[in-house]
């Protein structure tokens, strides 16, 4: 099976019709005639037309399949309500108990080991080679259970530059949205170590390796539709054998996705979206700015609507804080047994810097305006702004000063024409 596409120019948008056409191609009836399919999707945090998918999926197997269900890819993110599920999938309550009734909705859960099934170790051998050496390791692998409950796993997901592999999308959806803890703590702090920039926007990346070999172990047959998201909608449309389906896609992310840049910026007021509702998701805004942001200058994450760090992780947050990736590694035997995902989401985004004779120097500074309290970001060793003092239209069309607002921050990608090495 080849890959299934349609994608438009720049500036325009697929129909709904155009993503039908793609599902009937990808779908056809005979392949999941009396067959039980899950539908992996991404939770809020991920801006997607993940509805005009699930309808279009349900209508064109939805009357020969014996069952169609649905599972939100977490990764470690809060569980979503039963009534955020129909918004997710742009469904009313009504439809969800009249046509969709039959559907199950699952929530993943990273933390249940009883929902959990080991399907093997990749060897430290293996880890070593995909790591480049950095590591040398046996790397348990568990995914959800109630993956092995289905005839086919299909993937709906956008794909847009991430900063832990390289791009979102494809077998991440897998790893870590139903995967657990294991895994994705290795594979968070194997990017954490290579440093964001390095890894943001690149697409064969050493975490990509890691997530792409866990997708092979396991064996249920899967399909992925890889969505290239702009505004609302779709400006492309991959379907078919997930890795192939991923990569072009990402191909079409780094087009539409990425934005150059002549210089970089001393000040930047990054604005989370509201789909971002912790420190744990709104970090996006750092990562996606850092390699256009001076050195010495500042990034202020603009978020009045947050009030909390993390609800998973912030108890790991609270006591180490966030710093530079030297910060920890030179103290390893003080970090070592702390979970590494949320130690490589410290490092994220805080940023680079050094860590010399007991002294961290950031390269540049990350400043919360947001609901936390000052004493809470100093804590937490992160800048505080009270938002209530913050206009954004104030750091509006500034950028021949330096200045740069970004109002939707955490999805496309700053990059500079002439990067420095530690790009």
């Amino acid at each position: 099976m080849g890959v299934f596409s349609k994608k438009v120019s720049e500036g325009r948008l697929l129909t709904d019709e155009q993503a039908v056409e793609v599902v009937a191609k990808a779908m056809p009836e005979e392949e999941f005639r009396g067959r039980k399919v899950l539908l992996i999707v991404p939770d809020a945090t991920r801006t997607a037309p993940v509805g005009t998918m699930f309808k279009a999926i349900h209508e064109q197997v939805g009357g020969v399949s014996a069952a169609i269900d649905v599972m939100i890819a977490l990764g470690t993110h809060q569980a979503m309500s039963e009534e955020a599920i129909e918004q997710r999938l742009e469904i009313t309550h009504d439809e969800r108990t009249g046509q969709y009734a039959a559907v199950q909705f699952f929530n993943h859960a990273w933390d249940d080991p009883s929902a959990l099934k080991n399907i093997g170790i990749i060897s430290a051998n293996e880890i070593s080679d995909l790591s480049g050496g950095l590591f040398e390791m046996d790397v348990p692998v568990e995914v959800n259970a109630k993956l092995f409950d289905y005839d086919h796993i299909v993937i709906i997901g956008p794909v847009f530059p991430h900063e832990v592999v390289g791009f979102s999308g494809g077998n991440k959806y897998l790893f870590p949205g139903v995967a657990g803890p294991q895994v994705l703590n290795f594979f968070h702090w194997l990017g954490a170590v290579i440093t964001t920039p390095k890894i943001i926007g690149h697409k064969w990346t050493p975490v990509r390796k890691v997530v792409d070999r866990a997708g092979a172990m396991l064996k249920t047959p899967k399909l992925a539709f890889c969505m290239v998201v702009e505004s609302d909608g779709m400006s492309g449309l991959f379907a078919g054998p997930i890795e192939e389906a991923w990569s072009a896609a990402a191909d079409l992310s780094s087009e539409r996705h990425t934005r150059t840049m002549d210089n970089p910026f001393h000040t930047i007021l990054a604005c989370a979206p509201k789909m971002y509702d912790e420190i744990w998701t709104a970090g996006k805004c750092m990562y996606k700015l850092e390699s256009v942001l001076a050195d010495g200058g500042e990034l202020i994450i603009y978020a009045p609507h947050i009030s909390d760090v993390c609800i998973a992780h912030g108890e790991t947050i609270e006591k180490v804080g966030y710093h530079c990736r030297d910060y920890f590694l030179k103290q390893w035997d003080q970090f070592k047994d702390m979970p590494w995902g949320a130690l490589a989401h410290c490092v994220h985004v805080k940023g680079l810097g050094t860590y010399e004779n007991g002294v961290e120097t950031p390269r540049a500074e990350v400043t919360l305006a947001t609901q936390i309290p000052e004493a809470k970001c100093r804590q937490i060793n992160l800048g505080y702004r009270d938002p209530a003092t913050i206009n954004p239209e104030d750091f509006a069309n500034r950028e021949d000063e330096g200045i740069l607002l970004v109002p939707h921050a955490g999805e496309r990608l700053f990059r500079l024409a002439n990067p420095p090495a530690w790009a």
